[in-house]
């Protein structure tokens, strides 16, 4: 039995998020993501305008008038959510945890799917991958996807993005758009990455909070690091120390960035302290000039 708590949270994320799917996503999901194809439909008689290399040869042999070949776009996708569960997103100096915007955004991305009859699926990892919902259709599956966003109780606390990369190899065999959300705070992964991008439509969304590079001066602080539990005392008011900080945070950004544009990889910023509606709707337009 799914607690109530549980139930009645995972509705404010039903009604929220679907409310930005029906006013500013749905239109944009479709004309931005494309199906597998085109398939054939039907064959008809040719009339004057028609393209002649559509022409289906053997009916019209058999029948003495031209006929063509009409094909429709295959629509249907598959969309898999690719959530990072690891320590580093139970973190958040704002409203939200990083691992909530991740929840909320996930969210967002299912129901736009659903809502264009597209499946959608769910890999959460940590240093592994942890849980695996296969890709299918409808909103019980979308809720039951939400839930395990928002309340799966992970087991590793650590993140290798590569093992949840070479998991996914192995279970995904149709091409799909796989929406990476991550604060990606982790080495190694990017021949993986690149390797499965060829493959597939993969997007990066990368989480982050303010304060993983901003320190307040605010004296002496313990910190903790959520994936390996280790502590440290930092003095906030050394000048020094938070310019190396920040510097350092810089550096992790623009490396990351420019792998995935050396990857052709499509990527999204987010961060806690500013709505993500804004960004994502700017990456929708920006593809959708890209690909008509």
């Amino acid at each position: 039995m799914i607690p109530k708590e549980i139930l009645k949270k995972v509705r404010q994320i039903e009604i929220r998020t679907g409310r930005l799917v029906n006013a500013v996503f749905a239109g944009r999901y479709e004309s931005v993501f494309k199906g597998r194809g085109m398939e054939f439909h039907e064959v008809r008689e040719y009339v004057p305008g028609d393209d002649i290399r559509s022409i289906d040869w053997n009916v019209t042999a058999r029948t003495g008038h031209p006929f063509v070949k009409k094909f429709i776009e295959e629509r249907e996708l598959t969309v898999l959510l690719m959530a990072d569960v690891s320590g580093s997103g139970y973190f958040g100096s704002r409203d939200k945890m990083k691992s909530e915007v991740m929840a909320e955004i996930g969210a967002l991305l299912a129901f736009s799917a659903i809502k264009n009859n597209d499946k959608v699926g769910l890999l959460l990892f940590t240093d592994g991958a942890e849980k695996f919902i296969a890709p299918k259709k409808g909103r019980p599956h979308v809720l039951r996807v939400i839930r395990e966003l928002l309340y799966y109780k992970p087991r590793g606390r650590k993140t290798s993005i590569n093992s949840a990369l070479e998991y996914l190899a192995k279970v995904l065999k149709k091409k799909a758009v796989v929406f990476l959300i991550s604060d990606f705070m982790d080495s190694g992964y990017e021949r993986s990455l690149r390797i499965l991008n060829k493959r597939h439509d993969i997007i990066a969304i990368s989480i982050s909070d303010p304060r993983e590079g901003e320190l307040p001066d605010v004296g002496l602080l313990e910190f903790e690091d959520a994936e390996t539990g280790e502590t440290v005392y930092l003095d906030t008011s050394d000048r020094f120390l938070r310019s190396e900080i920040k510097k350092r945070r810089s550096s992790f950004i623009e490396s990351r960035n420019r792998a995935f544009r050396s990857m052709g990889l499509d990527a999204v910023e987010i961060s806690t302290d500013r709505p993500y509606v804004k960004p994502l709707i700017l990456f929708f337009r920006m593809r959708a000039k890209r690909f008509r």
